[in-house]
Order: structure tokens, then sequence, then C-alpha cells
């Protein structure tokens, strides 16, 4: 139980460029992981992000993939995910918070709540998870924090308590008073160290000596008025998730960073139960259990080889034990399990629930596979969505059909987007939700596999799984759509519709199949 109470397990999420990459480096520095902070986008500093590692983040200065990364802290355990915030990755992100029993949205102070922020927010919502919000980049002239606080209520539909407050912003910035602690942290600027914080007692004289007379009369007023508008936070209603806790800094500058993290190992969760089909999972259940949300290839680019990333939902997880892979009904054993700080590993020992573990895999796990100690259990809730934009896939290259092959494989099982065989003439389709992960798949060929592909477009406008009771309807609506049928890796029946009126007359005409826009049903 001690192990299990001092896990935290939470993902970084938000719209691009409101700066998730940024926060994770600085609590990496906090945590004693890293000796000097990269930069997303370096100029002068010579030194990347730590969790983006391949070679086309390092490029485009944006997260592609999804990274795993743990320190200990005050003598907490944290396991921190930073996610993508491209919405063409929104997949990855999506099965992310699947594994994590908390979450920190980051918004841009000048941008306020965005596209991307609101979508994953509903996602948290459904599964009730408690989120604490992080306003960054005080340092630039922004929206006043009063109306920041209303746009956050009205947009992410929770209730907000704010724990810090600025004074000041943009280039008058003077620093953030820590409500929580009741402390005044005065602001430098500096991208390597941290500040000062001042035990001040806000109604004394001596809060003039630090922040001047104005400044010093409109925090106190805003106090008041704080206090006045929103109930005092209540720590339940944040587990609950009906509440989300506020902090202001600017994570680029180090500032108001170590606040949030010292209040957010007192106030976050420790880890939570899992449901599974059959029963309800607790952390503190003797026997282990684990599911398998994402895999990634050729993180060594030395071997060619994935790691499947396992969340240990209960029990204690120890090398070279038996385990049991529920889907292939066989029993493994793991000689070298591995934790991460993003590219770089390390060998365990042993993991606690709420611990990401990765598992070297050479084809045998998928997302969503189900580890345990002979029990039969399935996880739910890692779907694939329905891609939005296709194109056929060709190779190059004659030579190297087979390294093509390959790749397309390895890539499609990360879930990186999605490939369809079509029942028609056999070609490889691929379907993905942007227009970036074409790209992405491309440099990632030539790149890991030293295989060259072409696109060739694809006039479709949806694919919808299908399946019906009535056998004989079935086959008649696959043979009249016989030009649209095609399979997915898992070889069920996929029906790729041209535009969305094609959809409808075939969702009239044939009244008995289900057509599903989830790969889970």
């Amino acid at each position: 139980m001690e192990e299990i109470d001092r896990r935290r397990t939470f993902a970084i999420v938000s719209h691009p460029d409101a700066g998730k990459t940024t926060l994770t480096e600085k609590f990496l520095l906090f945590g004693g992981q890293i000796q000097v902070a990269g930069a997303v986008k370096s100029n002068k500093i010579r030194k990347t992000a730590t969790s983006d590692w391949m070679e086309i983040e390092k490029q485009r200065g944006i997260s592609v993939t999804t990274s795993v990364m743990e320190f200990d802290y005050d003598g907490y355990k944290i396991n921190i995910l930073d996610t993508p915030g491209h919405q063409d990755f929104a997949e990855d992100t999506f099965r992310t918070l699947t594994a994590v029993d908390s979450v920190i949205i980051v918004v841009d102070c000048a941008k306020g709540v965005e596209l991307q922020t609101r979508r994953l927010m509903e996602v948290c919502r459904m599964r009730k998870t408690p989120v604490i919000v992080f306003v960054n980049k005080m340092d630039r002239e922004g929206l006043d924090p009063f109306d920041l606080l209303d746009e956050l209520e009205e947009e992410l539909k929770i209730h907000v308590r704010p724990l810090s407050w600025p004074i000041e912003k943009g280039a008058r910035f003077k620093g953030v008073y820590n409500i929580y602690e009741q402390q005044l942290n005065l602001f430098t600027p500096n991208k390597q160290m941290v500040t000062e914080c001042v035990e001040v007692d806000v109604n004394s004289t001596d809060l003039e000596a630090h922040v001047g007379e104005g400044n010093a009369a409109k925090l106190r007023q805003d106090l008041e008025l704080i206090d006045g508008v929103y109930e005092p936070f209540d720590h339940q209603a944040y587990l609950d998730g009906n509440l989300a806790p506020v902090f202001f800094g600017s994570a680029l500058n180090n500032f108001g960073v170590q606040e949030l993290l010292n209040c957010f190992v007192k106030i976050a969760p420790s880890p939570r139960p899992t449901q599974a089909l059959e029963r309800q999972v607790r952390p503190e259940d003797d026997k282990f259990t684990g599911f398998v949300f994402k895999i990634t290839a050729n993180i060594d680019p030395n071997h060619r080889s994935s790691v499947a990333f396992c969340k240990v939902c209960s029990g204690r997880f120890q090398r070279n034990e038996p385990y049991y892979h529920v889907r292939l009904d066989k029993t493994f054993r793991f000689s070298s399990p591995t934790q991460f700080m993003a590219q770089r590993k390390s060998t365990i020992e042993e993991a606690w629930p709420g611990d990401i573990i990765g598992l070297p895999d050479t084809g045998n796990f998928k997302i969503g596979d189900t580890l345990t100690q002979g029990e039969k259990l399935h996880f739910k809730g890692l779907p694939s969505f329905s891609p939005e934009m296709f194109k056929y896939i060709e190779n190059a290259d004659p030579m190297k059909a087979k390294q093509l092959a390959k790749g397309i494989d390895q890539l499609m099982g990360e879930g990186v987007a999605q490939m369809f065989v079509s029942q028609f003439n056999g070609r490889k389709l691929i379907g993905t939700v942007g227009q970036l992960q074409f790209e992405v798949i491309q440099y990632r060929l030539e790149h890991e596999y030293n295989a060259t592909c072409r696109w060739e477009p694809a006039s479709l406008y949806k694919a919808c799984w299908i399946e019906s009771d009535d056998a004989a309807e079935l086959e008649a609506f696959k043979k009249r759509k016989y030009q649209f049928m095609a399979t997915d890796i898992e070889g069920r029946d996929v029906f790729l519709a041209d535009s969305s009126y094609v959809l409808q007359m075939a969702q009239i005409d044939f009244k008995n199949i289900k057509f599903h826009f989830t790969s889970e049903f």
C-alpha cells in the first residue's frame, strides 16, 4: 500500500504550442533527472527537449508521439506522459488518457481555451479524470486573469478555483502570490534557475516593499474578490472531476512550476481502480494485471525492435515471472522489462500499480492487450476512430518491397494510422485523421526502414465497420458494394463510403446492418 500511495501517474495535454513539452522539461529539472533544461525551439541552447527524441520532432519543434518519463520528487514517484497537442495525433493522446489517474491541462494566457483543449476535456469528463489547469506564458501580454477564469468555466464546463494569482502580466510581470501556501514568489527571468520565494503577510506593509504600492493594493482587492466569488478549494470535488484548481506561471522562465508540482503531489490521486469487462480491478488486489496502451517501434535505432507500454493496474510485476497473455492464450516471461526517461531506458526488477513499463515486443502485442496471472480479463476503452483522409500507398522502389512491408506492418501496429486492404483489387489503403500523419509515415519509412513509398489519392468519405445478425442481408450488401469493401488488420469487414449521401442511402436500404464509427463494438 505504501508503494501505491506514493505513485502519481498523469498526462500533460493541451492545444499545440501552449507549452506542454517545456513544462515537462522543468518538471524533470526539479526531479533531478536532467541538469540543464532543453528548449523545444532551440537557437542558443544546444540541447533539445528530452521528451522530443524522434528526429522529425527535433526538426519541426512539435511532439509526434507520447513520451513516458518517470522521476522521484519529495518522496513521491511520478510517472509523466507528455502527449502530442497536434490534432492529427489526437488518437495517441486519447489512448494515453486511459492509462493515467489525473491530467494537467496547459492553457496559453494570450489565446485562452482552444479547440483541441476542449476536445481533450470532453474525454476527461467522460472518464471523471481529475484536472489541474496551468495558465502558461504570463511573461507575455495576455487576457485578464478574471476573464480567463470565466472562459475556463464556460468552455471546459467545470468549476475552477485559483490556487495562485499573478501580479501584473507581460513586461510588467512581477510574480505570483501562492494562495495555497500563502507565499509571495518574485519573478526574475531565467530559463535555467529557480526563482526565490518570500514569506509575506498580505495585510502587512512588507508587501509594498516587494511589489510597489499600486500592485499591493490591487493584489489585496483581487484576493478579496477571489474569496468572495469562488468557493474554498474542496479536495473531494477535485478528485471527483468537478473542480479544477488553476495555477499561473511561465514554464519557459521556470516560474510558478515548482508551486504547481508541490501542490500537485499533495492533492493528486494515487492509482485508482480500473474497469474491466468482467469486474473492477483494484490497485490493492494481490495478483498482477496490466494492459498495453501504446506500442513504439525503433526507440533504439540500432535494434529494429518494438516496445509495448504496459500500465500496471494491480498487484506487483516481477522480472522473469510467467504472465498470461489473454488474447493469445499463452504464457510469457520478460527478462528485460524497462522503465523510461523518453528514449533512455533502464531494466527494472519490479513495478507497482500506476507504473508504466516497457516490454520488448517481437510482434506478440497489439494495443489493448491484457496481461494477468492466469485470470481472463479484458480492458475496454482503447478505440480506433474512423479515419477521414485516405491515400493508397505504393512501393516506390521495387528492390525494397520487403522493408516497406515490414515498416508498414510495425507502424500500423503502433496505431499511427490504420491500414485497409481493398477486397476488390487488393491495394493497400492508409486512413488517417490528419494530413501530417502521411508525412510522418513517409519520413519514418525512409529513415527507420530504408524504404520509399509514394501516395496516390483516394476520394473516399469515411470508413465504417459493419456487422449484422442477418447473414443473408450482409452477403447481399457485400455483393452490391463489392468495389467499396475492405478488411482491416484484424480481418474485419469495413465499408468505405465515397460520400455522405451513399452512406445515408446504405443505412436506409439495409436496415439490419449496423454501421460503427469506432473499432470497439
